[in-house]
């Protein structure tokens, strides 16, 4: 019997259906990543509270997953649960200019639900391989502006179970990070402030940054994005291509040779592939600039 055969068996009574031994590869935009314990397709918000009681009652670790986009998870797989929040996709306008959306929407589908509308202010986000409550979890952003300008809330479900909310002034947005980095709160649902604007402007602008990204990105490999935070008064990425390392590679890992704040999966790399690159960068940067790199990126599992 698994030992977490008595989350499985309290969640089916819950009508969720549970997969084990799950490869996590299939749910990372790295493509890398061993069998989660437990894997759950989360319906709803409401199976989403019983499930996080299920978890905390019975013991069962449990980690929380949308696009996966910012992964890197271990050979090992995950230990417990993983709460896969896709499903949570619903996304309506309810007045003018403010969208409401599941944190499981695709950031590339609320920027087109936006542009539909003829709403500005999502555009920068157009590209960006994430879904909205990840976004909003790590203030995600790109060409100067990022998730905090348009968020204007953010409901979820606490670690004990119970739904709340937290408005603007109380999501604590900084540089790539939120109240919710350390809670341990489930994002379900955000709420986004846009402004009117002329559609044609608008498609035109989100072209105009795909353009420039499949440009300068490496778009055509699994990848988790860019790998390290920008270090005050610097750029990662020309920090690591200075000291040479563009197309360095270990095992199936490799600095990407288009953007060398990009780590791709040239082939059948692994974890430990990736995790030995991100440690000969960093100390190959510190040793040529005195500069600490430190990982945008998630770690997760057993190691």
């Amino acid at each position: 019997m698994s030992r977490y055969s008595t989350f499985v068996k309290a969640a089916a009574e819950e009508g969720c259906e549970c997969s084990e031994n799950e490869l996590m590869s299939r749910y990372t935009t790295f493509a890398i990543g061993g069998p989660a314990d437990v894997f759950v397709e989360v319906k709803s918000v409401e199976k989403l509270v019983q499930l996080v009681k299920i978890a905390r009652e019975t013991l069962t670790p449990m980690l929380v997953v949308g696009n996966g986009s910012n992964l890197l998870v271990s050979g090992d797989g995950i230990e417990g649960a993983v709460l896969h929040l896709n499903e949570l996709s619903e996304i309506k306008l309810i007045d003018e200019s403010t969208i409401e959306c599941g944190s499981g929407v695709k950031l590339s589908k609320l920027c087109r639900f936006a542009a539909d509308n003829c709403l500005t202010g999502l555009e920068f986000a157009w590209g960006i391989p994430g879904t909205v409550g990840g976004a909003a979890y790590m203030n995600a952003g790109a060409y100067g502006s990022c998730m905090s300008e348009v968020v204007l809330s953010c409901d979820h479900v606490s670690s004990d179970g119970c739904v709340g909310s937290n408005s603007k002034d109380k999501l604590e947005f900084e540089y790539r990070t939120s109240c919710y980095k350390n809670s341990g709160d489930i994002i379900t649902l955000v709420k986004l402030q846009l402004a009117q604007g002329e559609q044609p402007k608008i498609r035109q602008k989100m072209d105009d940054l795909m353009l420039k990204r499949k440009s300068k990105q490496p778009l055509e490999y699994p990848s988790a994005g860019s790998v390290f935070k920008r270090p005050v008064g610097y750029f990662a990425g020309s920090l690591i291509e200075l000291c040479g390392l563009k197309g360095y590679s270990i095992g199936g890992a490799e600095v990407s040779v288009k953007h060398a704040g990009f780590i791709i999966n040239k082939g059948g790399a692994t974890c430990d592939d990736v995790l030995k690159l991100i440690n000969y960068i960093q100390a190959q940067v510190l040793k040529e600039f005195d500069v600490e790199l430190e990982t945008e990126i998630a770690v997760v599992g057993r190691f």
